[in-house]
């Protein structure tokens, strides 16, 4: 009777197996077919099957418009009379904010993202992208009080140490869940699209000051404060009816949850069971390689080079003089232009940027990641040195043509910077990080991006101001030599990553493939 018995639980046991790998081949096979259908699908097509999936994409992405419009705003009211008069004190004459509190509140917030990003990595595991975006909201809405009823620098600076914290949040919510929703032909355009919304966000910072700085009264700074509550408002009526990451409820083992989420994320012309395994594929194979979904595991062996480039292209958004757009009304009067000329300036400065934006969905249809980064950072260090070179000029402060030249660069640059690095590095820190930790890999690298930018936040003050370095256009120099070493850099360690589902770029990276044969490279 036992060896009956043990007859029939090994029968039973080979037939669970056969059963498992019978199981596991039909997938293997389904994934397969649904990475050739993303293979082929075209741009038009994509946006035709899954034009739910660009709409929520799209809306995770406002939180990123008050994450620029905060800092944005702050950097400008640096040169709005009222503020000055109400926050500053005398200087020669005119009211202006001391270097140290311009370092002070310019932390603020680059501070409380450092530790925002990071903690924004839990609760996206254990509750989703759905629902920590809607808490975040929440927190956004709250610390807005703050800044509007600040009567005083030292409780606007808490306002923005507070508020830096939940603004953190949305630049990892953000490009996770626009990389998890659209099939490959969409993922560059809706990851850069976060870039676009950061321009938005300065862009309409800039417009709300320009109309309200020659008010007399606070509500030339009020109002701007107040304005910010527009966004969690719109946020919060809409989020109830996102859908979740399917990524995410894969790895909770949902994966009914999953299909369902896949269907609204796209047209009933889609075989999402096709998508379903292809992701179940990837899973398995990221379990396999043992990635694991820590923030530990993103700096061991088989993630270290993916966490390296995502935190670099991040960081060398800042090294290329970035931080300078907050400060371009400031920049533009300190170069001599009045305080209404240098409003108008820095709007017309970020449109450019949000054409360059626009242009970059272009470059992103027909040109490689690789490129587009490079080529651009490369044109944004000449146009660094030649700012730093014109400022050097003879009788500088009397030669008005050199100034508007520099101007006129300087908003050429923020175009170029929106056309290449400033978009294609969040299409590279999703495309480069394994999908267990790509929330982790991005809260470290927008972590590695916020501690360097509190290092500009505290430079850029006393480089700028007249009261301290007043370096003008020398700054093209400073910044034109960290951009150079920055462009050997990429050189050397940016992939092109362009057209590969995550399942190719997990055995690209395992297979520890050299960094100018990742174009050409066919998966077996």
């Amino acid at each position: 009777m036992e060896g009956a018995e043990k007859s029939v639980d090994i029968k039973g046991a080979e037939n669970a197996v056969s059963i498992h790998d019978a199981i596991t081949k039909e997938i293997g096979e389904e994934s397969r077919r649904a990475t050739e259908l993303e293979h082929n699908m075209s741009f038009r097509q994509a946006l035709k099957l899954y034009p739910k999936a660009v709409g929520w994409s799209a809306f995770f992405s406002m939180g990123v418009i008050m994450t620029a419009f905060d800092p944005q705003l702050l950097g400008s009211l640096y040169a709005t009379p009222a503020f000055q008069r109400d926050f500053g004190y005398m200087f020669e004459g005119n009211y202006i904010i001391s270097a140290p509190w311009q370092t002070a509140l310019g932390i603020g917030n680059p501070l409380g993202q450092v530790v925002g990003a990071l903690a924004a990595g839990y609760p996206m595991e254990w509750y989703g992208r759905k629902w920590t975006f809607a808490a975040c909201v929440v927190g956004t809405g709250a610390f807005i009080f703050n800044q509007f009823f600040a009567k005083s620098i030292q409780v606007l600076l808490v306002g923005e140490l507070i508020g830096g914290l939940i603004l953190g949040t949305y630049t990892t919510i953000a490009p996770t869940y626009a990389s998890e929703v659209v099939p490959i032909a969409l993922r560059g355009h809706l990851t850069a699209y976060i870039n676009l919304c950061f321009v938005m966000g300065q862009l309409l910072a800039n417009g709300v000051i320009a109309g309200t700085s020659q008010l007399d009264t606070h509500w030339a700074y009020s109002a701007p404060f107040a304005i910010q509550w527009l966004w969690p408002v719109i946020i919060l009526i809409g989020t109830p009816f996102a859908p979740e990451s399917p990524w995410w409820l894969i790895r909770k083992g949902r994966l009914e949850d999953a299909e369902r989420s896949l269907n609204r994320l796209s047209s009933s012309a889609v075989d999402n069971k096709l998508t379903l395994a292809m992701m179940i594929e990837t899973d398995r194979l990221e379990l396999e390689m043992e990635t694991g979904t820590t923030y530990w595991d993103c700096f061991k062996k088989v993630n270290i080079r993916r966490t390296e480039i995502s935190v670099m292209v991040f960081v060398i958004q800042v090294l290329s003089g970035i931080y300078l757009v907050g400060y371009a009304a400031l920049f533009f009067q300190l170069a001599g232009l009045d305080t209404q000329k240098s409003f108008y300036m820095s709007v017309g400065f970020l449109a450019v940027g949000f054409v360059g934006c626009c242009m970059s969905w272009i470059a992103i249809s027909h040109f490689g990641r690789r490129r587009i980064y490079n080529l651009g950072l490369a044109f944004l260090t000449l146009i660094m040195f030649i700012i730093g070179i014109l400022d050097c000029a003879p009788n500088y402060e009397n030669r008005p043509g050199i100034i508007w030249g520099q101007c006129v660069l300087l908003i050429i640059w923020n175009g170029v910077f929106d056309l290449s690095i400033g978009p294609i590095c969040y299409v590279l820190i999703c495309e480069t990080s394994a999908t267990k930790v790509r929330t982790k890999t991005i809260a470290i690298a927008t972590a590695s991006q916020a501690i360097i930018a509190i290092v500009m936040t505290v430079a850029i003050p006393y480089m700028i101001n007249p009261d301290q370095g007043n370096w003008r256009g020398k700054m093209g120099f400073f910044f034109g030599g960290l951009s150079l070493f920055s462009l050997v850099w990429c050189h050397f360690r940016i992939p092109e990553t362009k057209g590969r589902t995550y399942e190719e770029l997990d055995l690209m990276f395992e297979r520890k493939i050299k960094t100018r044969a990742f174009k050409n490279y066919k998966v077996l």
